[in-house]
């Protein structure tokens, strides 16, 4: 009969509690979660006043070297990289060649060669109409756009292509065009 009566006892006591003011949280489970601490992810202090801009871990693959490409993958944007963009590397042997070697791995095969559009594939008639760089207007501005975001059947090179290696196959292109003629 006790064990009841302190059951009872409870229950009224429970009830009484929860029927405070609903507007105003009364106990929190983990208070951490519902009101968190914002941290700048980019700041230069983080939890507890700690200096977070340090040199990467050793190891890991640095970000250094990336640079943000902003012309939009459209005609417009294609016609504006013909027309503004250009080459930061020099024209020299250094580069052509190994503008040569990565032409070689990732477009002879379309391209063909000599830059002809008889590339393997088009001789196994993967794919017809590969474009022969000397029937082309081409700027070193509209090969580096179209490496980028790839134009007609020809998908981005971007992911497999750095950036100077896109800019040395820019240059061995403009080569092969000069050769054509």
């Amino acid at each position: 009969m006790k064990s009841i009566k302190i059951i009872i006892a409870s229950l009224i006591m429970t009830s009484m509690i929860s029927c405070n003011n609903k507007r105003k949280p009364q106990v929190q489970y983990m208070p951490d979660m519902y009101v968190s601490v914002p941290y700048d992810a980019n700041g230069t202090h983080s939890a507890g006043d700690v200096v977070v801009n340090r040199l990467p871990v050793a190891g890991t693959v640095s970000r250094k070297g990336i640079v943000a490409y902003d012309i939009p993958d459209t005609n417009d944007g294609y016609e504006k990289a013909k027309v503004e963009l250009k080459s930061p590397l020099k024209k020299d042997e250094t580069n052509l060649a190994n503008g040569k070697k990565m032409y070689g791995i990732y477009c002879a095969v379309c391209h063909g060669a000599k830059g002809d559009g008889n590339g393997i594939l088009s001789q196994r008639d993967k794919f017809n109409g590969i474009p022969n760089y000397k029937d082309r207007d081409i700027t070193e501005g509209s090969i580096y756009h179209v490496l980028m975001y790839g134009k007609n059947l020809m998908g981005s090179h971007s992911s497999q292509l750095t950036y100077n290696e896109r800019w040395q196959v820019v240059q061995y292109v403009e080569k092969l065009k000069s050769e054509l003629k």
